[in-house]
């Protein structure tokens, strides 16, 4: 499921509270009419809700979220880093604070829910709190050596703005983030805290070199922010492609196991990377959610050339999780070994 971003909701861009509201409000029907998505539809409704001042109405979808009201919920710690950063918007910093010390205590695995904590100390001038934070979570989820995941990378450069802020000398993950930094203005530069006198100057040089650095530094979230769906493979777990098979048993030709569909997946999965194609993800099938997508085309599930297409709409939809997750973090098939010890051995 696609995190949300704290500063930008997708889709229509409201401008005014009103907007901000009647969005939310579409996003809750389409919500209830998609229970699939019903998470991270109730999540962007949740922060349209925030956007238009109505922080209590925010924190009520979060908890509703939590509580399983309609579906069990997929990402907890990141719906409970997300109210914890809304709680604190609006006074509720007691209970801000033991949110974001749970989240650190149940140290998850996927790294938005520590960004976000990590961010809302920082906003609050936590900031070696913010720094212990990001570093807390670098140490669980990036294994030395090996290939930083798209989604760890923006701890990192969160990590080295906190530090810079706290006028630290570089380290190894400093210098990391700096290698993974494409922009022309260098890190360094766009973390610099004297940037704020900068934009209070009279002189003309200065002002010039600030708007370059500004102007660098919106390329980059532009570009996170732009970024393609990923290149997504489609996964079914165990019981789903026997379902699957046991019902289209036209199929067959394109699963011969459970065992043999997964190697193929992990196969194709690093000759893609191997190719240089980016974004890659992986999508999880369910049999009713194929069904409900092939009568939405018109096609008979039977058909194995609506495959792809059906991976293609799960990840536009934000189903898709990144692959390859870090070494050290459970293996995408569930089998519930590290992926190191599962499908990303040798």
């Amino acid at each position: 499921m696609r995190s949300p971003c704290r500063s930008t909701v997708w889709g229509m861009r409201p401008d005014t509270p009103a907007e901000h509201i009647t969005e939310a409000e579409r996003l809750l029907r389409t919500a209830a009419l998609y229970p699939e998505d019903h998470e991270p539809l109730t999540l962007r409704a949740a922060a349209h809700l925030e956007l238009a001042g109505e922080r209590v109405r925010a924190t009520a979808l979060y908890d509703q979220l939590l509580a399983g009201q309609e579906l069990p919920v997929e990402e907890p710690h990141l719906v409970k880093a997300l109210k914890a950063a809304n709680l604190w918007e609006y006074g509720h910093e007691a209970e801000a604070r033991a949110i974001i010390e749970g989240i650190r205590a149940a140290a998850p695995r996927e790294a938005s829910p520590w960004e976000i904590a990590a961010e809302t100390l920082e906003a609050h001038d936590e900031l070696t709190e913010a720094e212990a934070f990001f570093s807390t979570a670098l140490t669980l989820l990036l294994a030395p050596g090996e290939e930083v995941p798209y989604a760890t990378q923006s701890l990192l450069t969160g990590r080295h703005r906190v530090r810079r802020l706290l006028g630290v000398t570089h380290d190894a993950w400093d210098e990391l983030a700096d290698t993974l930094h494409t922009a022309a203005v260098p890190l360094d530069e766009l973390h610099d805290p004297k940037r704020l006198w900068s934009l209070g100057s009279s002189d003309p040089g200065e002002l010039q070199a600030e708007i370059a650095r500004l102007r660098a530094e919106l390329g980059v979230y532009r570009t996170a922010l732009s970024r393609p769906f990923p290149v997504a493979v489609l996964h079914w777990p165990e019981d789903e492609l026997r379902e699957l098979l046991a019902g289209y048993p036209e199929l067959a030709s394109e699963y011969v196991s459970h065992p043999d569909h997964l190697s193929r997946l992990e196969a194709a999965l690093r000759d893609l990377h191997a190719a240089g194609t980016p974004n890659l993800g992986i999508v999880t099938g369910t049999v009713p959610s194929y069904e409900a997508f092939a009568a939405s085309e018109a096609a008979s599930p039977s058909d194995a050339g609506l495959l792809p297409l059906y991976a293609t709409t799960l990840a536009a939809r934000g189903r898709a999780t990144p692959w390859p997750p870090p070494r050290s973090a459970p293996c995408w098939c569930g089998s519930g070994e590290t992926y190191r010890n599962c499908h990303g051995g040798a």
